[in-house]
This record gives structure tokens, sequence and C-alpha cells, in this order.
């Protein structure tokens, strides 16, 4: 299984981006999806999650600016993200938790990350 993600880029403080995260590959089904970052010198952090039935979580520091979603049928993962601020900028990796075929065990994958900067 393997995680795609693209949509990063440099944009201006309360600017948007839309963040697109593709799993391709052999697996039963995709439970949770999500998007953590990673700012330079600092650690992983999570800023959202869905789960398979639609149910988001958010890091208290991305609500009211951030929005994830995703289609299930094209096993893809977004963030809308708005308003963005310079403390935002990070390389942000997606993340799918999947049933894989083999043995019908759950693993957790990892996509490449894409890098958002946001100027002040």
């Amino acid at each position: 299984v393997q995680l795609q993600a693209s949509g990063g880029g440099l944009v201006q403080a309360g600017g948007s981006l839309r963040l697109s995260c593709i799993a391709s590959g052999a697996f039963l089904r995709i439970n949770d999806m999500g998007w953590y970052r990673q700012a330079p010198e600092k650690q992983r952090e999570l800023v959202a999650t869905i789960t398979s039935g639609g149910y988001t979580t958010y890091a208290d520091s991305v609500k009211g600016r951030f929005t994830i979603n995703r289609d299930n049928t094209k096993s893809t993962v977004y963030l809308q993200m708005n308003s963005l601020k310079p403390e935002d900028t990070a390389v942000y990796h997606c993340y799918a938790d999947v049933l894989e075929i083999l043995g019908a065990r759950r693993k957790g994958y990892w996509g490449q990350g894409t890098l958002v900067t946001v100027s002040s």
C-alpha cells in the first residue's frame, strides 16, 4: 500500500491550500485516515483525522480553519486549509489505517509528506 500526498506549496498568511492523499495498492478496507505535520525542530503532531464513517477530530490549533474529508470510492483523504498562519508551516504527512488482504491484518501507512510554507 502506498500513500501519495500532494497540494503543498507556498502561500501568504490568510490564504488557503488543499492537500490530497490517495492510497493505492491491494487492501480490503481503509479505516481511519488523517493528517499529521512536523515543523522544523518540532515533534510530529496530529492535525486531523477522519473515520471511514466520516467522524472527524481536529487539533485545537486548526479547529475552525481546517476541514478534513475523504472520498472512499477514490481511497483519498483531503485537507482544506483556510486562514493559514505562519505557524502552520510544516511538512504534512497523510496516514491511513489499512485492513490488509494478507491475514486481514490492520497496518498503518504513511505518505511521504508535502511541504506547506506560510509567509507572513
